[in-house]
């Protein structure tokens, strides 16, 4: 659960809600969209409704039934005499007499009295009839409501109280970290530098970067995250970080495990972590090179301070700043 309430701390919540919203909104207006099914050939276009006309005089030809004849003249609505008329004017492979004869069939039953304006029909109904579906979508709707209601007030309460998170003390750290210049040690500027940090508390702690060239071209990412914990309870006590380098003209990822001084000396955990690259023991202002292909990284332990918790010394940390930077390796 606590897990849960972490990540949902990291998650843009505003964009989520809206996308949820829009997604409902969506689906009430494409439940009300109405369904055409059945319709009568008086919704087609002029040209068809002649076509359909033809077909109905060619059938009368054959089944000379009078019910059947004017049925299908109520079918075309208004557009039927338009397009007796064409056919009038333009028999084409119709009979002439046939074309004639139905017309006098309905010519009778005009006279008669007994046409029956036909009825435009939708042939379907809106999907929101179901009570059902009204019901399930107000369920939906409330519970993205109550959602933002929430988060809003948590929101709210959060900038009211003047908290400040783990990973708004790590941003502030790593803002104020004054970078190295490379320059000055007679070395080529990296193609990109880095800062930082881990604060205890930020559980998700996982930071990665792009390398691009001047001219846009990827060239790989690195990046740092929690490698392991120990103890019990929240928030995790961090005793070792995993530092990667991908460099996409090699086939093999770059890690090293830099590990609190007790986690460096304790069997079990060693025997965990040696799979996931060399271990390395971290001290202050120690740096740890990284290299591919064609990729270079060099981390800088900026920053460092141990938690003083009920745990053994030195065995998890409180704050570690680390500088990354990246060049080409050369030959």
């Amino acid at each position: 659960m606590q897990f849960i309430v972490a990540l949902l701390k990291k998650l843009p919540l505003v964009p989520i809600l809206a996308l949820v919203a829009g997604l409902v909104v969506g689906l009430l207006i494409g439940w009300q969209t109405k369904e055409f099914k059945d319709a009568t050939p008086s919704y087609l276009r002029a040209d068809l409704q002649e076509d359909y006309l033809r077909m109905a005089i060619d059938s009368f030809r054959l089944n000379s039934d009078p019910n059947l004849a004017v049925q299908r003249w109520q079918n075309l609505g208004a557009g039927a005499q338009q397009a007796f008329s064409n056919i009038q004017a333009n028999p084409g492979n119709a009979d002439p007499n046939v074309v004639k004869a139905y017309g006098d069939v309905i010519i009778a039953v005009l006279q008669s009295g007994g046409e029956q304006q036909p009825e435009a029909t939708d042939g379907g109904s809106s999907a929101l009839s179901s009570p059902i579906i009204i019901g399930v979508l107000g369920i939906v709707l409330l519970g993205v409501l109550g959602a933002g209601v929430f988060y809003a007030y948590r929101l709210l309460a959060k900038r009211g109280s003047g908290e400040v998170t783990a990973v708004m003390q790590a941003n502030e750290i790593s803002r104020n970290a004054e970078k190295t210049n490379f320059e000055d040690l007679g070395l080529a500027p990296p193609i990109t530098q880095t800062m930082t940090t881990y604060v205890l508390g930020d559980d998700l702690y996982d930071e990665s970067f792009s390398i691009d060239t001047q001219a846009g071209e990827f060239m790989g990412e690195y990046g740092v995250g929690v490698s392991e914990a120990i103890g019990v309870g929240d928030p995790k006590k961090v005793t070792a970080l995993e530092i990667w380098l991908f460099d996409k003209n090699d086939i093999k990822t770059a890690t090293k495990v830099l590990m609190s001084q007790h986690a460096f000396n304790d069997p079990e955990i060693r025997g965990r972590l040696e799979r996931k690259g060399e271990l390395v023991v971290v001290e202050p202002q120690a740096q740890v090179l990284l290299e591919t292909a064609t990729l270079q990284l060099l981390a800088t332990v900026v920053d460092l301070e141990y938690g003083k918790g009920p745990m053994p010394n030195n065995s998890y940390f409180e704050r570690i700043t680390l500088e990354l930077a990246i060049w080409p390796r050369q030959g």
